[in-house]
């Protein structure tokens, strides 16, 4: 075999070699993690034969229940309330590309991405714990309280900015003639945002949900500032028992969570492939019966 069909046959070997290596890096461990929830031993590194106690044990541990349930319940509202907002904002950006305070404007709502999340929580700490003051001074009542309330504002302070990147860049990508065809038939602005913007940037949203409901929940930072008793979230629960060694019942969870989310991730997938297969059928029938 001569050099010059040699070269690229090892680049290609090499370059399989490294993505191997790069999915053993990311996935070994989670795998690992998978195997050990079986195992029988309260030691994490050894192998004492399989069980399924840990999932037993799991099941009536109920800091560890009520702690994802709470992460849950603020992911779910985080991701839905970063969506509505994040789409606000980047029709705001993309739409209005001149009004009054648009430089400051993008600036404030991509700072939450750049900003250590360290900052962002003690910031907003300090500002409930004056607005605590205030509201007791003035009425008696000291609210918010730290609890799920400030839980969910320090996450959707958070989640609308990444969910304004994703879906400012989808509709930067919208052909505009769609939409002005669509007035010049007379749809009202309403009525083109429901009927042409939307199913175009509905992949976006969806996109932006996901993302923006895992960063909420597998928060710490954040979720360890604006606290208080009775609101520990899973990863709070997750980490102060980290401190004392790994219970195996918290590989339990782990495997569920990564079970749910394959499960999701799979069907997410096939719809959205299968969406995008109707839809080219779609296209080429339209183009078929106008040519």
């Amino acid at each position: 075999m001569s050099r010059a069909a040699l070269g690229p046959r090892v680049a290609r070997h090499v370059g399989k070699a490294w993505l191997a290596a790069g999915f053993l890096f990311l996935y070994l461990p989670i795998v690992t993690l998978v195997v050990y929830s079986f195992n029988d031993s309260p030691v994490p590194n050894q192998w004492a034969g399989f069980t399924t106690r840990w999932y037993a044990a799991l099941a009536k541990d109920t800091e560890m229940i009520n702690g994802l349930w709470l992460s849950l319940k603020i992911a779910f509202f985080t991701a839905t309330g970063a969506v509505v907002l994040g789409t606000l904002a980047a029709f705001a950006l993309v739409k209005y590309r001149r009004f009054s305070g648009r430089t400051v404007f993008s600036g404030m709502v991509s700072a939450p991405l750049v900003m250590p999340e360290v900052i962002v929580g003690l910031s907003l700490l300090l500002f409930l714990v004056s607005v605590q003051r205030g509201t007791e001074a003035m009425f008696g009542t000291g609210w918010p309280d730290r609890g799920a309330l400030t839980i969910w504002l320090g996450h959707l302070l958070v989640g609308m900015a990444y969910a304004t990147v994703v879906i400012q860049s989808r509709l930067q990508d919208l052909n505009p003639q769609l939409e002005e065809a669509a007035m010049d038939l007379g749809a009202r602005p309403s009525q083109v945002f429901r009927l042409v913007t939307l199913p175009m940037i509905t992949q976006a949203l969806l996109s932006a949900w996901l993302l923006t409901f895992t960063i909420s929940l597998d928060d710490v930072v954040l979720s360890a500032f604006l606290s208080g008793p009775g609101s520990t979230t899973l990863p709070l629960v997750i980490f102060s028992r980290a401190r004392l060694g790994v219970n195996p019942s918290v590989n339990a969870m782990a495997t569920v969570i990564i079970t749910v989310v394959a499960i999701g991730v799979i069907v997410a997938s096939y719809l959205i492939a299968r969406a995008e297969r109707e839809r080219s059928k779609a296209v080429n029938k339209a183009r078929s019966e106008a040519g």
